[in-house]
């Protein structure tokens, strides 16, 4: 029997906004800060600090991925171009979209099955536990995650960002 090589994260195809295929590669080799998110959540006005987390530091590398998910109770309910709309004219986001998935559960997008599987050194496991959990992955593969209580802003999701910068 042969081994298979474990799959780069930076390779797992799914959807942008618009239908088409892409990987995070297509982001650049900077950092990535990867989210699940919502329009009708508690956790919304995370958008903000998401958005200028991307002004701050896109310049250096960082590209921040949104992807809806109306896994939880329902919090992402619209079509694309509701969310794309309530997005843009709610919190003025400027970082990518890619199309709606399911993070938990046996339809689980292969990213995020991905992702859950990938070693993160705050050895968080498991499913998501709700909209706007955070990854932060490495331009040499390192995985961060972070709650989804916990700020875009905050001072350990901060320290991941600007130890990955370039």
């Amino acid at each position: 029997m042969t081994e298979t090589a474990p799959v780069d994260v930076r390779d797992v195809p799914f959807r942008d906004a618009a239908g088409e295929e892409t990987t995070l590669r297509a982001f650049g080799d900077g950092p990535l800060l990867i989210v699940n998110v919502a329009s009708r959540c508690g956790l919304t006005p995370q958008y903000e600090q998401l958005e200028q987390l991307q002004r701050t530091y896109g310049d250096r590398g960082l590209r921040v991925i949104g992807f809806p998910c109306n896994q939880f109770m329902g919090q992402e309910p619209g079509s694309m171009e509701e969310i794309l709309e309530f997005c843009s004219v709610t919190y003025g986001v400027s970082f990518p979209i890619m199309d709606k998935i399911k993070v938990n559960g046996r339809y689980a997008a292969p990213l995020y099955k991905a992702l859950k599987a990938t070693k993160n050194l705050e050895r968080a496991k498991g499913v998501v536990k709700w909209n706007f959990e955070k990854f932060v992955l490495t331009p040499s593969g390192e995985l961060h995650r972070f709650g989804p209580t916990v700020k875009p802003d905050a001072p350990e999701v901060i320290a991941a960002i600007e130890g990955a910068l370039r």
